[in-house]
């Protein structure tokens, strides 16, 4: 299990499997992509699968800004 250092939904497991869950369709969605010759499609579903693969790494926060408490 990858280590979230600075996230606050670290321990939830839940999260987890959600952005799991939407890399594993962003790389299906990529490979659509690839196959029609789409490449500004390609180039947007890439940048999403490598976010969501930053964020599961934790190098990347899940929220941009901070929501008020």
């Amino acid at each position: 299990m990858p280590s979230h250092p600075s996230q606050d939904w670290s321990d939830n497991a839940e999260t987890e499997q959600k952005i799991t869950y939407v890399r594993q369709m962003l790389g299906e969605l990529g490979s659509v992509a690839r196959n029609e010759n789409a490449d500004m499609l390609c180039y947007l579903i890439e940048m999403a699968y490598l976010e969501a693969g930053d964020v599961l790494a934790g190098t990347r926060p899940l929220h941009l800004v901070k929501k008020p408490s």
